[in-house]
């Protein structure tokens, strides 16, 4: 799961264009293929490369990454760079206008921040260790600080608290153990083919319920999983951000023991049996608000992305 995108205060906002390394910024026409266009605004190539390889040596400092691991994490850095251009995008559709002299303020926090890093630092230095210009930091600000406004118009108090009550196992720390068989079914599958993997899993479901197979054995003979050699068993997990939502919601709504109707997630259709469930310790909301708000809000940012990509036209050219 990409990291929780946080914005809380001004200070952390600069931080986040920092540690962003410049996703947000309108990415400049390079001369060679981009790797992607994001309704007709280009990924470079380059960009994507040098926060790739940011990522692969931070991660990988004591084995060296495989080919496969590299392309990997290239491919989850145009995902998250599209993303970030679709909001981008979207915030420019909103209208939300951000003053010059806030911009420069921002800038001068990031300054102040600067200097009491061991060594200090100049905010030349910056630019030049994070390959982005002052044009591009203050793109990435100007982008922060519209979100920000976006989120005061559209998240209030109410919304915080219903997405609490709404998600309570998640902030009480409820955890679930479950195990699961799984059909893959690619986004390019007809419908045909989704109906014939659904009645295949639901015949698999009432020969189990049925108790003419034990769910273990059935995992291991038909699931499309890593998991099926262990019965399908995916261990413990939280309510939200660790799996795909519809499973997760599933998988929190059956008591041990019981077995789900057939769930589609962005990787299959899947059965799940709940094999145990840990309680966790009740949350205080009053105690933990800001936390619950940045949740909130992420889960709104990740909605409205998901929105935009399916209107986006979208094209990918990473080899």
């Amino acid at each position: 799961m990409r990291q929780i995108w946080i914005l809380r205060g001004l200070t952390a906002g600069v931080a986040l264009v920092v540690l962003a390394g410049g996703l947000w910024a309108q990415a400049p026409v390079a001369p060679s293929k981009p790797a992607a266009t994001v309704n007709g605004e280009p990924i470079s190539m380059a960009d994507v490369d040098r926060i790739a390889d940011k990522i692969v040596a931070e991660k990988f400092k004591v084995h060296l990454p495989t080919d496969l691991q590299k392309r990997q994490v290239r491919q989850e850095v145009l995902n998250m760079s599209i993303d970030d251009v679709l909001m981008h995008q979207l915030q420019k559709k909103t209208g939300i206008q951000v003053d010059g002299k806030e911009v420069d303020g921002k800038l001068a926090e990031l300054a102040e921040s600067l200097k009491k890093q061991n060594p200090p630092q100049t905010l030349a230095d910056f630019y030049r260790e994070s390959g982005q210009s002052e044009a591009e930091v203050r793109a990435n600000i100007v982008s922060m600080l519209q979100w920000a406004g976006y989120v005061k118009a559209h998240v209030a108090e109410a919304n915080i608290k219903h997405y609490y009550d709404e998600n309570k196992d998640f902030f009480d720390q409820v955890m679930v153990q479950a195990c699961h068989i799984v059909l893959r079914v690619p986004p390019t599958a007809s419908e045909g083919e989704r109906l014939v993997a659904r009645k295949q899993l639901e015949q698999l479901r009432a020969e189990i319920v049925g108790g003419k197979i034990d769910f273990a054995e059935a995992a291991k003979k038909h699931s499309q999983c890593p998991s099926a050699p262990n019965g399908g068993d995916i261990g413990y997990f939280s309510r939200k951000w660790m799996l795909d939502e519809n499973f997760a919601r599933a998988a929190f709504a059956l008591k041990v023991g019981e077995v789900s109707d057939v769930v589609q997630s962005e990787y299959g259709l899947h059965i799940i049996k709940v094999t145990d469930r840990k309680p966790g310790t009740p949350s205080d909301y009053e105690k933990m608000k800001d936390e619950v708000r940045d949740f909130c809000v992420e889960e709104m940012r990740q909605s409205l992305v998901a929105q935009e990509r399916k209107t986006a036209k979208i094209e990918v050219n990473l080899p």
